[in-house]
């Protein structure tokens, strides 16, 4: 069981505490005058999905959380589960959809993800940095209204809604950050 210093904890570390999960999203380092410095992080607790942030004094050491990844394609989605099929074993498999409530708006059938393990229990979908999604539905450019700065917002075949330049229209195929959930430009 390795440990970690807090200060080793960016965004994207895996640590255990009392026997539970997390992920930093956020990561801030905060020094007052003499005193000690205090490690703030913003985390992920891996099973329940809640998102709090912690704090930890410089110095203090966490246990590193093991976990494994996994080759997986998107199938599907209900309301309860994301469904997904290993490619070797062809063996599905579901996920409960509140971990992959965010990354759902950009998986499209088929879609190649890495799951994330702990301890063989699913605890996260990770999609790309970008992905290419076709606009399916478009209002038309009113080229003289620029009160929104010159933007309108299209549905994706996701169904993921997303603000973008007025030239876009139907069938256009746009990149979009996973992250943000922002416009990147057209693929």
């Amino acid at each position: 069981m390795a440990m970690l210093n807090v200060t080793e904890l960016r965004k994207g570390a895996i640590f255990v505490e009392a026997n539970r999960p997390y992920v930093v999203l956020e990561y801030q380092h905060v020094k007052v005058g003499r005193g000690n410095a205090t490690i703030k992080v913003k985390v992920r607790d891996l099973k329940s999905g809640s998102i709090f942030e912690k704090g930890f004094n410089s110095g203090a050491r966490v246990e590193e959380g093991e976990v494994t990844a996994k080759k997986a394609q998107y199938l599907y989605s209900d309301p309860q589960n994301l469904n997904f099929m290993d490619p070797t074993t062809f063996e599905q498999f579901t996920i409960p959809a509140k971990l992959g409530d965010w990354v759902k708006n950009f998986l499209k059938e088929g879609a190649e993800v890495m799951i994330s393990l702990f301890e063989n229990e699913p605890v996260s979908v990770n999609v790309p940095l970008k992905v290419d999604l076709k606009v399916v539905e478009a209002p038309p450019a009113n080229r003289g209204d620029t009160r929104q700065g010159g933007y309108k917002e299209v549905i994706l075949e996701t169904g993921y809604k997303v603000s973008v330049p007025l030239f876009v229209k139907d069938g256009d195929i746009l990149t979009v950050n996973t992250e943000t959930g922002y416009y990147v430009g057209r693929a």
